[in-house]
């Protein structure tokens, strides 16, 4: 994620707090160098990094704790509010008809943030269409129409033409009945007049409500100039940042925001057009922290079971409380993790799961558990349909059997047919239960006194 490795080297920094009750210079000073190392490192500009850490460190010393709070929680509550403050508000981002503009270098993304901008829309009751002006990278057109056909909305593009703002003009046209419109421009390998002279014709023609800047996470310190120019020739609105699921350092982005004194809009998470995430400031940097992102978290699971359940309308999770807990009941819960994302997207969502529980594990902890999923799949899908419905009736000669039809061996055969029965038992525990025995139950999940959210309640 962006900017994680500030999240990790502050979690170890604050871990040196436990038990404390008051911070002295020391304390303050130690955290604030970490803040400062961890940001620089992530290309954020010098003269930002230097603002947030003064203010972090003038709070810090001179804010009393409130009662009962210790030094830890009370710090780790300074740096979540002024990294809040850092990043701003989300870009205000109306669901109503409007045109929207993207632009940014070549390499940025633009061209699959468009598709996933316009699938968020469509995810939103709204019929959004995109239309493709690039006519000087080759094969964009295609890019842009398979992208549009993976997020099933309306796309107008033109390969043979070579005026941009015709083809806005055009574009506008042959998708009038389109609530959204996207407009995608070219970018190219530096900023050259000749971008920067196309975009501002473009923006006249389409007269868009809204101009993003779309950067590359990996930007780095050129990210001051890139935004200075784009904002002076048609004005940044916002910013949405992508390739957010690699190793980049995305310090750069945060540097743009404050450069056009814009907010962020959209982080792109994957390669697929589902990878989007309206930027949410509190929830973005509650992850960061390791302290959880319920709101993404639920819109997740939300999307994976209405997405789960389109495919097989028959089937309902609340069915699960009720009856018994089946190899088919356990293939769908396990389709809608895949559907939610990466696995480790996933846990830093989690409450006292992310951060630094994460941060113990190794590099490929995630991956190998995504890898142990595909294969439960594929041994499933070699069961019969007696075996999915009654995994109690699988016998020594059954398992061999499943082994040689999934390509795998008798162990992960073994290994799926446990963890379907620990799910089966976990369930039962909530068969027959009444609202307040599920509420303490989640509280008690949760830590009960708040410690699943790091000890520090809500903001």
């Amino acid at each position: 994620m962006v900017l994680d490795n500030l999240g990790s080297s502050l979690r170890g920094t604050m871990d040196t707090l436990r038990g404390k009750s008051r911070l002295d210079e020391e304390d303050v000073q130690e955290i604030v160098k970490e803040i400062q190392r961890s940001l620089l490192q992530a290309d954020v500009e010098v003269d930002l990094v230097m603002d947030l850490s003064s203010n972090i460190e003038e709070r810090a010393l001179n804010e009393e704790p409130p009662g009962g709070t210790s030094a830890r929680d009370h710090i780790l509550k300074i740096v979540y509010e002024e990294m809040v403050d850092v990043v701003g508000d989300s870009t205000e981002i109306p669901l109503e008809p409007q045109t929207i503009m993207l632009s940014g270098l070549q390499g940025s993304g633009k061209t699959t943030t468009a598709a996933k901008i316009a699938w968020w829309f469509s995810k939103k009751g709204l019929r959004p269409a995109v239309i493709q002006t690039d006519t000087f990278r080759p094969g964009s057109y295609q890019q842009a129409k398979q992208m549009a056909e993976n997020a099933e909305v309306q796309f107008y593009g033109d390969p043979d033409a070579e005026d941009p703002v015709k083809i806005a003009r055009d574009g506008l046209e042959a998708t009038s009945d389109a609530d959204v419109h996207i407009v995608d421009t070219a970018g190219r390998h530096a900023l050259e007049s000749e971008l920067i002279d196309e975009i501002e014709e473009i923006e006249r023609e389409v007269n868009p409500d809204r101009n993003l800047l779309v950067l590359d996470a990996a930007i780095g310190q050129g990210a001051k100039e890139q935004a200075r120019e784009f904002d002076d020739a048609i004005g940044v609105d916002g910013v949405a940042i992508t390739k957010l699921d690699g190793t980049a350092k995305g310090g750069g982005a945060l540097t743009a925001v404050n450069e056009t004194d814009s907010s962020i809009a959209f982080l792109g998470t994957g390669e697929t057009v589902q990878d989007i995430e309206r930027f949410e400031p509190d929830g973005f940097i509650s992850r960061l922290l390791g302290m959880g992102d319920l709101k993404q978290l639920s819109e997740r699971v939300e999307r994976a079971m209405q997405e789960t359940g389109d495919e097989d309308e028959d089937w309902e999770p609340e069915d699960m409380l009720e009856g018994s807990f089946t190899l088919k009941d356990m293939q769908r819960q396990m389709d809608a993790m895949n559907k939610m994302g990466p696995l480790d997207q996933v846990m830093d969502m989690i409450p006292g799961m992310g951060g630094g529980m994460m941060d113990q594990l190794p590099d490929d902890a995630m991956d190998v558990t995504q890898d142990r999923m595909r294969n439960f799949e594929v041994i499933m899908d070699s069961m019969t349909e007696e075996e999915l419905e009654d995994p109690r009736s699988i016998g020594a000669q059954q398992v061999k059997r499943i082994a040689r039809g999934s390509g795998t061996d008798e162990e992960t055969v073994q290994e799926l047919l446990q963890q379907h029965k620990m799910m089966d038992k976990t369930l039962n525990q909530f068969q027959g239960m009444g609202d307040g025995d599920m509420q303490r139950m989640m509280k008690k999940m949760q830590g009960g006194d708040g410690g699943g959210l790091g000890g520090m309640g809500p903001f």
